[in-house]
């Protein structure tokens, strides 16, 4: 076994600078110097319900550049930058992973941390640490061109908007709405307005219309306004809701034009519908949850294309703790990002 250093929870409040171990690679392995990783809601959550009786490093949207090869590997040599999400490994054969969707692995997908490694079952360590060894099938080579800080979110919260996205035909002449201006709606902004659609903000922060309108948007509907949202009844044919706590839905669904589709990703509890919200103009509720090895390098290439980055705030790996407890107060536009060199 190898090691690095890296952050590991402690309780629900604090990380600790510990050496962690890291596998001896395997003959498809690379190790990757992490260089910069984001930080999710998903970090946020499993701190915060981290009960001690697994080790927890979190960490799940990296860049970085490759120090070693196994034997086996083709894709990358030693000093290419490379990109790493939330799925680290898939069982390959079942039906999903043969159509390129190992995010809907029937046997479950390895996740980058808090899963368990198919080959010797340890429990799976993430990226908040200076170093990481994964396949070389789940890792991406990162364009030239994106910065490196800024791209390690698409990682996450881009493949998270992008999949559905894509999915529904999303593209010159959609309409589509994005409730949610955070990490994930900022990047599902940006990409639908790539993409050719004309983009509208649902946010109850009326005074973000000017942000919205930055990042690519055509409008803002006010949440809090009842005469903005029934002006706005059956205007969408996508509705992107990257809200991340529990809502009701049916208001947004109420938005969404006959035939249209609520893809719901913010929050992934329990939803209640009412059955007339979708009856009247035959509305769908879907949702979505990362991406396959094809969609993944799909999105790379298409933010490379049109120059799309997430909006990061750059901290210090030392502040991880306050970078947790910002991000628990909304206190960030729109993605925290830990610089590891620190870690050196």
């Amino acid at each position: 076994m190898r090691s690095t250093t890296g952050w590991q929870a402690h309780g629900t409040t604090e990380l600790r600078r510990v050496s962690i171990p890291r596998r001896d690679l395997r003959r498809d392995d690379i190790a990757v110097r992490v260089d910069f990783c984001g930080v999710c809601h998903t970090d946020l959550h499993a701190v915060r319900a981290h009960d001690g009786d697994d080790v927890l490093v979190p960490g799940h949207e990296f860049t970085g550049v490759v120090t070693e090869t196994g034997p086996d590997v083709t894709r990358f040599r030693v000093g290419d930058p490379v990109a790493v999400g939330n799925i680290v490994d898939s069982c390959g054969v079942c039906v999903m992973c043969a159509a390129g969707q190992e995010n809907f692995c029937r046997e479950f997908p390895t996740l980058t941390y808090g899963g368990t490694d198919r080959h010797d079952g340890t429990t799976t360590l993430g990226g908040f640490s200076r170093e990481h060894v994964v396949r070389e099938g789940f890792a991406y080579p990162l364009p030239a061109g994106l910065d490196p800080a800024a791209a390690a979110s698409l990682m996450c919260a881009g493949i998270t908007v992008w999949e559905p996205l894509r999915a529904l035909g999303v593209g010159p002449g959609s309409r589509v709405a994005v409730s949610g201006l955070g990490g994930l709606g900022h990047l599902a902004v940006k990409f639908a307005n790539a993409l050719g659609a004309e983009v509208t903000v649902v946010s109850r922060s009326a005074d973000r219309a000017g942000e919205a309108v930055k990042l690519g948007a055509y409008d803002l509907v006010d949440s809090g306004d009842p005469d903005a949202m029934a002006a706005a009844r059956d205007r969408f044919d996508v509705l992107i809701d990257t809200i991340p706590v529990p809502h009701d839905v049916g208001p947004y669904l109420r938005l969404v034009a006959v035939d249209g589709t609520l893809s719901h990703l913010g929050h992934l509890g329990t939803i209640t519908v009412e059955a007339m919200d979708l009856l009247v103009g035959r509305k769908k509720l879907s949702s979505a949850g990362s991406g396959g090895r094809p969609a993944t390098a799909a999105m790379l290439d298409f933010c490379a294309a049109h120059g799309i980055t997430a909006d990061v705030e750059v901290l210090p790996s030392a502040r991880v703790v306050e970078a947790l407890d910002r991000l628990e107060r909304g206190d960030v536009r729109y993605r925290f990002v830990l610089d590891l060199s620190d870690l050196s």
